[in-house]
């Protein structure tokens, strides 16, 4: 009777652990790629986060790590849109704390202009997404 009884606390002890202290499940998680660093800090984009949309553009999160983190210089996030044949992007939403915190409704197609980081983002994205 005496491990009936135990059982019996211990499973009620499980259930309310599990309903009042669920497990945090991050469905997704993040898997970073840095692309080459330059002199003001490095860019990574997220493999897990890659979606092509039904226009043929690709959508992924990335981040810019400050090659020095203060309260004024901190990692930016950031939503983009790749176009792989034009080579051109725009920041679809942007944030500090959390991606889409500001979203860009009215982005335009942006060339790099030379930016490595950006360019190391736009290749390897459109690398592994062909």
């Amino acid at each position: 009777m005496k491990i009936k009884t135990i059982k019996s606390i211990c499973l009620s002890y499980l259930a309310l652990l599990i309903i009042f202290y669920p497990a945090k499940i991050d469905a997704l998680s993040h898997k970073w790629i840095a692309v080459p660093k330059s002199r003001y800090g490095e860019q990574l984009w997220d493999q897990n986060s890659i979606q092509k949309n039904p226009d043929g553009f690709i959508r992924v999160l990335s981040k810019f790590v400050p090659k020095s983190n203060t309260d004024i210089t901190q990692d930016i996030l950031y939503t983009m849109e790749i176009n792989c044949s034009e080579e051109t992007f725009r920041d679809i939403a942007v944030g500090a704390n959390d991606f889409n915190e500001f979203e860009n409704k009215d982005s335009e197609w942006k060339d790099p202009n030379g930016d490595n980081l950006i360019l190391g983002v736009i290749n390897q994205v459109c690398v592994f997404i062909n």
